[in-house]
């Protein structure tokens, strides 16, 4: 890929909000794999796949991918029951209100080199997800009300066959985040810096981790696949520094992946995956918003978060040659829900509670070096609903929504 190439997919994927829905991590990387909702950690299908497990690289010759996803979320939240307006409580304004930027464009990219029968080196460029919501009306007392995080992964990998159909691979997961905060100045009598609170513009920071992940071969018919991600740690967001615990910290929290492929016949896999991101690890993101906002101002090590549970996804899909020509993909995969119902109120920020996601792909070749895929994926709708716990008890409830869509399209050349 040229220079000027790689310019432009980084140019595009700062210049939008990234979301994603397995908390605020994306379904799957590459669009063979959003086919299969994600599936494929034992599988080694196009250049990105390294963004699940870096040893798919040495089964892989020398290519590259563009790949363009038109994301369509649809956020909403809901406030029943008027404010009690009792000393000491935050009451928030009733009716429904529904997020704005509800169309976005995501590119991503990933090269394979083979460097020998035994060496790869491979190298991607993607958004790793993030959360954005866009309140036009007053929800915490002004408006425009939400938040934007974008983050973005470059990562340079190696991987080795280390016997015949084995493979081990690492992943320098280099990274860089954006993030900006409107409409949350009610909260300033709740903050340790209230002039690092909301309305700073972008803050950014930088950070790394590493990926390590295995690929093998258990006789004709079974792959295995395995990955971890460590935490990925990234310098203080200091513009937002009396909003995030510990002074702005918000890292990317390890990861783990586990995948199963079964060649059932000659022209058919299924393929299964579990993975875990380990979200309560991360104060910011798994600190819950009571007792902490009581004991402990925002932006301190104790400061009140979004109190997110661990998220386990599981993730199966089917992959059939159908023609010489074509390959057709389908897909579904479940998470346990991140957001309990009491910490909705904080949630109106960042309401990720996708659960479900249905696919279908396919790829279609385009002689002997090149290919073109697609997928399309449902974000099935779901909602969370809890109570407002800065208020009277029962005196207001609060129910988040959301429901995407996704459609992918990708080129693939072979050199």
């Amino acid at each position: 890929m040229s220079r000027r190439l790689t310019l432009l997919v980084t140019a595009g994927l700062f210049s939008l909000p990234v979301l994603a829905t397995n908390g605020y991590f994306e379904s799957g990387y590459g669009t063979e794999h959003k086919g299969l909702a994600g599936a494929g950690g034992a599988l080694s299908l196009s250049s990105l796949s390294t963004a699940t497990n870096p040893a798919a690289a040495a089964f892989l010759g020398t290519e590259a991918e563009l790949d363009l996803a038109y994301f369509n979320p649809n956020r909403s939240y809901t406030v029943s029951g008027n404010p009690s307006g009792a000393p000491g409580t935050f009451g928030l304004a009733p009716g429904t209100v529904t997020s704005g930027s509800t169309a976005f464009l995501v590119p991503s990219l990933g090269a394979n080199w083979k460097l020998s029968p035994d060496l790869a080196f491979n190298l991607t460029l993607y958004g790793n997800g993030g959360m954005n919501t866009n309140y036009h009306s007053p929800t915490f007392g002004s408006s425009p009300t939400g938040v934007n995080l974008n983050q973005l992964f470059l990562a340079p990998t190696l991987a080795y066959r280390v016997a015949e159909g084995q493979a081990i691979g690492l992943s320098l997961v280099l990274g860089y985040q954006k993030f900006s905060a409107s409409g949350l100045g009610a909260f300033a009598p709740f903050s340790a810096a209230p002039g690092s609170l909301s309305n700073n513009g972008n803050a950014t920071s930088t950070g790394y981790g590493l990926r390590v992940g295995y690929q093998g071969e258990v006789g004709a018919y079974l792959r295995v696949g395995a990955s971890y991600q460590t935490r990925t740690r990234f310098g203080d967001l200091t513009k937002y520094q009396g909003l995030f615990a510990e002074q702005g910290g918000f890292d990317i929290p390890a990861a783990w992946n586990l995948g199963v492929a079964l060649k059932a016949t000659s022209t058919l896999t299924f393929a299964l995956d579990v993975q875990q991101i380990d979200y309560s690890q991360i104060k910011s993101i798994g600190n819950p918003i009571l007792p902490n906002l009581e004991t402990s101002p925002l932006g301190s090590d104790g400061g009140a978060g979004f109190g997110w549970k661990n998220v386990t996804v599981v993730k199966l899909g089917a992959q059939w040659q159908a023609t010489p020509l074509w390959v057709l993909r389908a897909g579904y995969s479940s998470a346990n829900e991140p957001i309990p119902s009491s910490q909705v109120l904080f949630n109106i920020l960042a309401p990720a509670v996708i659960k479900q996601h249905v696919s279908v792909g396919a790829t279609r070749l385009l002689g002997e070096a090149w290919k073109a895929s697609f997928a399309v994926t449902r974000a099935l709708s779901n909602s969370v609903s809890g109570p407002n716990p800065l208020e009277v008890p029962g005196g207001q409830s609060i129910t988040l929504s959301m429901n995407e869509w996704d459609v992918e399209v990708g080129v693939t050349v072979r050199f």
